[in-house]
């Protein structure tokens, strides 16, 4: 039997484990016969899994996608407190009001090292918060029912994941060893059951590939909706009376549409990508809720202390020929309504972060450019700032969720008006997923 080549020798792996108690671990294989989702069919198993994916600009595959099945345990939320699930055992912890806190207290047991050769992401807690994880930090009413009863946030700690080099048609299978003492027999071990876990993922992905069963449509789809259009109205006149009153300058109003699919989730991902392709595209799969999307934007990214946060907002289709393109990209940016709109995210977003930003580091480092996706056209901005020191990242989450383009200006004024008109809670909708 042929040996394998893994990135760190058993010597390279115990001079890290000095740095921290979590090593990424991988062996890179040919993938030019798979793409993500063959690969995503073979390995997906259990109660968790996730495919993150990005297409830039609309149009071109972004160099890496990201997949996983199964994870070492989940966090996920429950009547205000944390459940940490490890396989069958069960802990709950007390949120004490303060769910982020305690979620960061549970991560800080893990210290991550950094190997060169890997993309940003190679591990860690992937799941969402759901637009209602805000009032654990903001003070805001509780005026409406959750109707949808789904937890306010669910992780899965991934240890053994897939990223996919869609440059280089290589798949590097990580996977994050955790070391639980310096001791020899523990180094041995944590690098013995990696090295065990990759080999296992590797021999998933010489399955073949599970066709899905193809199910006829028994009758037309229907949509129903949380309002009907009259409600509808009403909402959007009491919201114009407010910003009238100069309670606000915008609020973003939402409508629910619900059907019942006879397909998968997962297929349902599949569709969606081939349709709208987008820069931020995910099947989650995690605390017993599936969510798919696709999207242009980020919530906000803190990477290596930097703040980097992106309103979007004005619209217009593409053109049928590169001059209609650019013509409506002209009309875009002329357009006052549009302007004074994106103006407006610009500033929430600069006060968003300057709240856990160093004092003078906030800038807008580009304003007001149109990106081309692959249906419509934005006009996108760049709000930058450096870490305040004894900030975190959850400090960051906090002082930019939820984002201005899905609650309004200012935004705790807004969210405020949100509760009291819309019929019921939004769960997932408008949260953020990562």
């Amino acid at each position: 039997m042929a040996k394998q080549h893994y990135s760190l020798t058993l010597e390279e792996f115990r001079a890290l484990a000095a740095e921290g108690n979590l090593i990424p671990l991988y062996r890179e294989i040919l993938a030019d016969y798979e793409t993500p989702v063959s690969a995503f069919a073979k390995i997906d198993h259990g109660t968790t899994a996730y495919l993150l994916e990005s297409v830039a600009g609309g149009e071109n595959w972004a160099r890496y996608s990201f997949l996983g099945s199964g994870s070492s345990a989940v966090i996920h939320e429950e009547q205000g407190d944390l459940v940490l699930t490890r396989g069958k055992k069960r802990l709950r912890i007390q949120s004490r009001g303060n769910p982020l806190e305690r979620l960061r207290e549970l991560m800080d047991e893990y210290r991550p090292v950094t190997v060169p050769g890997l993309p940003r992401f190679v591990g860690g807690a992937v799941g969402y918060l759901s637009y209602d994880m805000v009032r654990t930090f903001e003070e805001l009413p509780s005026l409406r029912n959750d109707s949808l009863g789904l937890p306010d946030f669910a992780f899965l700690l991934t240890d053994t994941l897939l990223i996919f080099d869609n440059v280089s048609q290589k798949i590097k299978v990580v996977a994050n060893a955790y070391v639980e003492s310096a001791k020899d027999r523990d180094i041995r071990e944590a690098y013995r059951h990696a090295t065990a876990r990759i080999e296992k993922m590797i021999a998933r992905l010489k399955r073949p590939v599970r066709q899905p069963r193809q199910q006829r449509r028994r009758k037309p789809i229907t949509f129903t909706s949380n309002m009907n259009k009259a409600d509808f109205e009403k909402m959007v006149v009491a919201t114009k009376e407010y910003i009238r009153a100069g309670d606000i300058v915008q609020a973003v109003l939402s409508q629910r549409w619900e059907t019942q699919i006879h397909t998968t989730p997962f297929q349902l991902y599949r569709a969606l990508r081939v349709i709208n392709p987008s820069p931020y595209m995910y099947y989650l799969r995690v605390g017993g809720v599936e969510l798919v999307g696709s999207s242009p934007e980020t919530l906000v990214r803190c990477e290596d202390g930097q703040i980097s946060l992106r309103p979007i907002a004005g619209t217009r289709r593409r053109g049928k020929t590169p001059e209609e393109d650019r013509e409506l990209a002209r009309n875009l940016l002329a357009d006052e309504k549009e302007r004074a709109e994106h103006v407006m995210l610009v500033d929430l977003g600069r006060n968003d972060v300057g709240r856990v930003a160093a004092r003078g580091s906030v800038k807008v480092d580009s304003l007001m450019q149109v990106e081309r996706y692959s249906h419509v056209m934005h006009i996108v901005s760049q709000v930058t700032g450096q870490l305040e020191k004894g900030k975190s990242i959850y400090d960051v989450t906090r002082a930019c969720f939820p984002a201005g383009t899905v609650s309004g200006a200012p935004k705790i004024r807004a969210m405020e008006i949100i509760e009291e008109l819309e019929p019921t809670r939004r769960g997932p909708y408008a949260g953020a997923v990562g």
